[in-house]
């Protein structure tokens, strides 16, 4: 009976948790590593990584980035269908959330513990209508109007926009009527009289 032969087993694969470098010929080291540690996407996939325990050690942190960076260039190019799955996804979470809290503050058998519950509950109904409205804004979004003045007048009204006319400008007025023994009042006819002084009481 022959020996069976042992099959080498494949070559390690890569670690999906590392972070994979890709430096431009024109970079060095430090700029490579400043450039992404700034990455929008980098960051973003790492806390996806550390709080996406449930998703198993197999996803790939370059797969997450690679799929962020392809997000963020539909949102570029006007496409905001990614952002609308996304608030609807949260609103849907935070329901959830808000219902399982609301449950839980209705079996408490004392008041400390029912407001504590309560008061969470609230908390992510709260932030369910924010992101609820959030996303009406992002479908759709509201539009300023500017109007000019409009004057409506109902009946035997006037309505001026215009600066007042002064009332008194100093010059002489043309003769008012067709009587022919009127005259214009000139400048000064007033103030060139002497006025009449009261004879006062006894």
């Amino acid at each position: 009976m022959s020996k069976a032969t042992k099959v080498p087993s494949a070559a390690k694969q890569h670690d999906p948790k590392i972070l994979q470098l890709v430096q431009n010929p024109e970079e060095t080291m430090a700029q490579t590593v400043g450039r992404i540690a700034s990455d929008p996407a980098v960051n973003a996939g790492s806390v996806m990584q550390s709080f996406g325990n449930h998703l198993g050690d197999e996803v790939s942190l370059m797969s997450m980035i690679d799929v962020i960076q392809s997000t963020t260039q539909r949102v570029k190019d006007g496409d905001l269908s990614d952002l609308e799955a996304m608030l609807v996804s949260q609103a849907t979470a935070l329901q959830t959330i808000f219902t399982n809290l609301a449950r839980r503050a209705q079996a408490q058998q004392y008041q400390r513990n029912l407001e504590a519950f309560l008061g969470l509950a609230l908390k992510a109904q709260a932030q369910s209508r924010a992101t609820i409205s959030a996303l009406v804004d992002l479908k759709y979004p509201r539009t300023t109007v500017i109007a000019k003045q409009a004057n409506v007048a109902n009946g035997p009204q006037q309505v001026n926009n215009g600066l007042p006319t002064a009332a008194n400008t100093g010059t002489k007025s043309s003769t008012v009527g067709t009587d022919p023994h009127l005259e214009a009042v000139g400048k000064g006819d007033w103030a060139d009289k002497p006025r009449r002084k009261s004879q006062g009481l006894p």
